[in-house]
């Protein structure tokens, strides 16, 4: 079986490094969801709360949902625009996994009554 870099072990820092392992024969369909993605707002420094929703079709690769939280977490001091965000986690997605086609969904929390949808779609 696949050494995984964090998965079964203690780790306590935000990281970059996705895992993958190879995709089991009848899945055709993978979707995470997560309310816990932060970054920074590149104009005022405050930080933005983030609803994500990661789509995409395996061609021969899963993603390992320890690694992706690492990677979502690693985000949490940098300063983006929802929009440069969803782009950069649908490019660094499908360069890992290859999939036939990747889908990240962004939906900022409402601020100043205003709700941001970003999508953001790769495909081969």
């Amino acid at each position: 079986m696949k050494e995984f870099k964090y998965l079964g072990k203690r780790v306590n820092k935000p990281s970059k490094q996705l895992d993958t392992f190879p995709k089991p024969k009848n899945i055709t369909q993978v979707m995470f969801e997560g309310e816990e993605l932060t970054c920074l707002c590149p104009v005022t420094g405050q930080p933005d709360f983030n609803t994500v929703i990661i789509e995409f079709e395996p061609d021969k690769l899963c993603l390992e949902s320890k690694s992706l939280k690492l990677y979502l977490w690693s985000f949490r001091g940098e300063a983006l625009f929802a929009e440069g965000l969803a782009d950069i986690i649908v490019n660094d997605l499908f360069k890992v996994l290859k999939p036939n086609w990747c889908k990240v969904t962004l939906m900022q929390n409402i601020r100043g009554g205003l709700q941001l949808t970003a999508v953001a779609e790769k495909r081969r």
